[in-house]
């Protein structure tokens, strides 16, 4: 059975640091890219960081300089380094996984930012 699942939430404060981890387990097929999304309630989910299989990165302006995406092909985990965090980056993170032909969703973990 295919999951993804994503770990490293919590309540930082603003200013502070959080690194989120995204890992695909139950497949055997090629992963191409790999992305982070974010949502607040009331809001369409908002694309943040994208890494393909190559290692080539994009970012949200609104994220740029301040969150680093990574990826270990070895292990089918992403990563995302968050740093001078904002509280509006307040928001459920997702990851989505890419193959050929498929993509699949991870449940979300929840990043708060206090001021």
């Amino acid at each position: 059975q295919v999951q993804v699942v994503e770990s490293g939430g919590g309540l930082v404060q603003a200013g502070g640091s959080l690194k989120l981890s995204c890992v695909l387990s139950g497949s055997a097929f090629s992963i191409n890219a790999m992305d982070w999304y974010r949502q607040v309630p009331g809001k369409q989910r908002e694309l943040v960081a994208t890494i393909t299989s190559g290692g080539i990165t994009n970012y949200a302006h609104s994220v740029k300089g301040r969150l680093t995406v990574s990826r270990d092909n070895a292990k089918n985990t992403m990563y995302l380094q968050m740093s001078s965090l904002k509280p509006e980056d307040t928001a459920v993170y997702y990851c989505n996984v890419q193959g050929g032909t498929w993509n699949y969703w991870g449940q979300g973990t929840q990043v708060t930012v206090s001021s």
